[in-house]
């Protein structure tokens, strides 16, 4: 796919399709302890919020003049909000003024808002940067242009869109957004899947292409497969000519995991499952690995790796040791990620190629399940459980 700006992206996604599901949601169950989100963008949320959520009485007041002639009643909008750091608990759905936009600003109606690990992190105060209290949680979110700020160009009250990031937060039922965190929603995309683009597609993105270099003909190992980014990374790596294994922990998540286009599935809790790893590649072992959980697989991936071999750490919920002399006698790499770190124009790179998968099908977010608005806490708790299959949405 040529670049906008003249010249070839990492990647060139293949025309052929992927096989498996056309998800369009309702399914059960959900995992990845992915910590690459924008925390920096949902630290900026309380000053967005200065600006887009400011009443004339406070943050959650409105004119209502109640029969009162001649005062006008302010619209309110239904939003999850966290005002203190600890248990999915700790959100409350709350009504908040309407939002909106300031100039380069979109403000989205929206239909489905995707849940993400770092979510969680954020909401218990444990990340390594805290959001300012109150705030509304979430990054990712699909719905319908609601209305645009001066100097905005590329999109127009009406469109169907999904945003990449946002400045108030998408656990609610509007999101303020920059113009360029938002991106056509193709009409063969439902909202729910939509929302489940953003984080795990950018992720797995960045982690194969801009970070690991992976390239047509490789072996790439992607370590835990069945949540938002396991599909993803599967789906980007098989449409661009790799040879993909995943590993899922049940029966059913491994045929999700096949179903997506990867060559071979393993049991990720069966003992000595990275051995039939070199039996599937004839001792070659993979050329890249996308890991999800560090803490407790990394020091097992270095033994899986073939020579100059690169993991890339999506995920990692603790410490971990390893043995240095496994990455010297491959060669290794070991490459840490957050999608925090891309740069602008790598964020542009990686948009227009996942833009152009959805709009050719070959690139179908699963939707795992859906929880209504009101029940984020129940979804705080699901998106942490093992067992991940799908992406896990919110629908105001």
């Amino acid at each position: 796919m040529p670049s906008c700006r003249g010249r070839s992206l990492p990647l060139i996604l293949p025309r052929y399709p992927i096989r498996g599901e056309n998800s369009t949601g309702r399914r059960s169950s959900g995992m990845t302890g992915n910590g690459s989100s924008r925390p920096a963008e949902t630290a900026r949320a309380g000053r967005a919020r200065g600006l887009a959520l400011k009443t004339a009485k406070g943050e959650n007041s409105h004119r209502t003049g109640a029969g009162s002639a001649g005062v006008v009643q302010e619209a309110i909008m239904k939003a999850i909000r966290v005002r203190e750091f600890g248990n999915p608990e700790v959100m409350r759905l709350e009504d908040a003024p309407d939002l909106r936009p300031g100039p380069g600003q979109v403000v989205l109606r929206v239909k489905a808002a995707g849940v993400n690990p770092v979510d969680t992190y954020l909401r218990s105060g444990g990340y390594a940067i805290k959001p300012a209290l109150p705030y509304t949680p979430g990054s990712d979110a699909a719905g319908i242009v609601e209305s645009v700020g001066e100097a905005v160009v590329g999109v127009a009250a009406g469109a169907r869109v999904y945003a990449s990031g946002t400045l108030s937060g998408s656990y609610a039922e509007q999101a303020l957004c920059d113009e360029h965190r938002v991106h056509p929603l193709p009409e063969n995309v439902s909202f729910a899947q939509g929302a489940a683009v953003g984080i795990p597609y950018g992720t797995a993105y960045y982690a194969l292409f801009q970070r690991a270099k992976a390239r047509a003909g490789e072996i790439v190992l992607v370590h835990g497969a069945t949540g938002g980014v396991g599909i993803a990374a599967v789906q980007l790596a098989k449409a661009a000519g790799m040879r993909v294994v995943g590993t899922g922990s049940t029966e059913r998540g491994r045929a999700l995991v096949l179903g997506q286009g990867a060559n071979h599935a393993l049991n990720h809790r069966e003992p000595g499952y990275l051995e039939k790893l070199a039996e599937l590649t004839g001792g070659h072992g993979a050329d890249v690995i996308i890991e999800m959980l560090a803490n407790v697989n990394l020091g097992m991936d270095l033994k899986a790796l073939a020579g100059n071999g690169r993991i890339v750490i999506v995920g990692s919920r603790g410490r971990v040791e390893i043995d240095p002399r496994d990455a010297m006698s491959r060669n290794a790499s070991i490459l840490g990620m957050l999608l925090h770190n891309a740069s602008r124009e790598e964020e542009a790179d990686l948009h227009e190629a996942i833009d152009e998968g959805l709009e050719s099908g070959r690139l179908r977010p699963v939707v795992g399940r859906e929880f209504p608005l009101s029940e984020a806490p129940l979804a705080h708790h699901a998106v942490m459980e093992p067992g991940a299959y799908g992406k896990i949405v919110l629908i105001p």
